[in-house]
């Protein structure tokens, strides 16, 4: 494949199942390809960071992998639209609390990321609501209200109101959708929530 064609980079940064990402990509005709190279990151038209798993342990890959100031560079320097998907939405933080360790995030859309304090079971995991908050081209023909699929035990606590795009109530409500210029975080999976989830990543693909 042609690198310099690419629609969009999955960066591979060893965090867990990405198959269902990169068919869903495939699916809406874009050009894709997971990579974990800088020279491939750098020729991304678009870039998806996936993620299942702890913040310390992404962002420990992200830095052995030496691509946190490629990933910084596309997203604020060559505007480059980024998505973020849970764990990849997290890691979007300035800061992560996870196994009692305080860990530095990349800092793109400021918040704290924090476990989730609730009687409920965690990880929070299935369909729930996501109320939108603000009016935005990533919610473009979908409905508020509808059902994403979920699964994580901690939270964005967005620091900033107006880059809270939509939110989730599990006990109490949290950012489901953060959005900063051309960067947003879904905590939900978009690829595991049937229609509504293809339509709102390929939302993003369009941008």
């Amino acid at each position: 494949m042609n690198t310099s064609k690419l629609d969009v980079v999955v960066i591979d940064y060893k965090t867990g199942n990405v198959d269902s990402i990169l068919k869903a990509i495939s699916m809406a005709n874009y050009s894709v390809k997971l990579s974990d190279k800088k020279e491939v990151i750098l020729s991304a038209k678009k870039i998806i960071l996936p993620g299942q798993g702890s913040f310390d342990y992404g962002m420990e890959q992200l830095m052995k992998l030496e691509l946190i100031d490629i990933i910084k560079e596309q997203a604020l320097i060559n505007k480059i639209p980024v998505l973020g998907i849970c764990l990849g939405m997290q890691i979007l933080a300035d800061i992560g609390y996870e196994n009692k360790k305080k860990t530095k995030g990349l800092g793109l859309i400021s918040g704290e990321v924090k476990k989730i304090s609730t009687n409920l079971k965690l990880p929070h995991v299935g369909w729930n609501e996501v109320s939108f908050k603000k009016k935005d081209k990533i919610f473009f023909e979908i409905k508020d209200n509808k059902d994403f699929y979920f699964v994580h035990a901690y939270y964005f606590d967005c620091l900033n109101p107006n880059q809270i795009l939509s939110t989730t109530n599990y006990n109490f409500n949290f950012p489901s959708v953060v959005g900063n210029q051309n960067i947003y975080g879904f905590q939900f999976h978009p690829e595991k929530s049937l229609k509504n989830g293809i339509k709102i990543l390929n939302n993003f693909l369009k941008i």
